[in-house]
């Protein structure tokens, strides 16, 4: 495995921590599958948590293909054990919408929220959510909306929320929240990936509202190429 700590902790001196009664929400997208986002999201998470004097927040916004709490329960080396499950979402909000809506064996409606729980590593500094998306009936999907309810009530339970997205060529999911976040990330990979893509990315991001602060390099080190600074008025 690749050491990314020097890397991101010159991507934490950039960014900063959030603020004191209010964290910061950090949103890392790559513009296509295999960049490698998930293993860059979760070395931020972890070394922001290492840090932080308040909780920091990993959010698996990947609702097709999960794989954090895997990852980071299968290296306690560098997490430590994880703790036992919690709800995710403190008031009962969510940032994705289950369509047709999923009802319980009641016959009532089941808000989208207990779908999302959360498990605390490194002895409770960092939390690290799932979506269990093995509860969802055949023809059901979940889907990111708008509302940023969901944030603002995390934001005041956590220092930093790191969000990890699936890549842009496979959902739109990084498009709905980037305007909810704070700032957004790109991670490419080296130079395996064409300018034109990120190029692409970085503009549907500000189209809608995003505020990009640069670019990831996996394997690289942090940096803000002129092909992704935001351009002048």
């Amino acid at each position: 495995m690749i050491d990314l700590t020097t890397e991101m902790a010159e991507l934490w001196a950039a960014l900063g921590p959030g603020r004191r009664h209010r964290g910061r929400v950090i949103l890392f997208v790559s513009a296509l599958a295999g960049e490698g986002t998930s293993t860059v999201a979760r070395e931020y998470a972890r070394l922001a948590a290492v840090r932080a004097r308040r909780p920091v927040w990993l959010i698996d916004a990947d609702l097709v293909q999960q794989g954090q709490m895997d990852a980071v329960g299968g290296d306690p080396e560098r997490f430590g054990q994880l703790g036992r499950p919690a709800q995710a979402s403190p008031d009962g909000s969510s940032f994705f919408a289950i369509s047709p809506p999923l009802v319980g064996r009641d016959g009532q409606p089941v808000a989208p929220a207990r779908l999302l729980t959360a498990r605390p590593a490194l002895g409770g500094r960092l939390w690290v959510t799932r979506f269990n998306q093995e509860i969802l009936r055949s023809g059901q999907r979940a889907e990111a909306t708008d509302d940023s309810r969901y944030w603002d009530a995390i934001r005041a339970h956590a220092e930093t929320i790191v969000i990890d997205a699936p890549s842009a060529d496979r959902s739109d999911l990084a498009l709905v929240l980037a305007p909810l976040a704070d700032v957004t990330v790109l991670v490419v990979a080296g130079q395996a990936t064409e300018a034109s893509a990120p190029v692409a990315l970085r503009d549907e991001i500000e189209a809608v509202g995003g505020n990009i602060a640069g670019v990831v390099v996996n394997r690289s080190t942090y940096r803000a190429p002129t092909l992704l600074r935001r351009r002048s008025a």
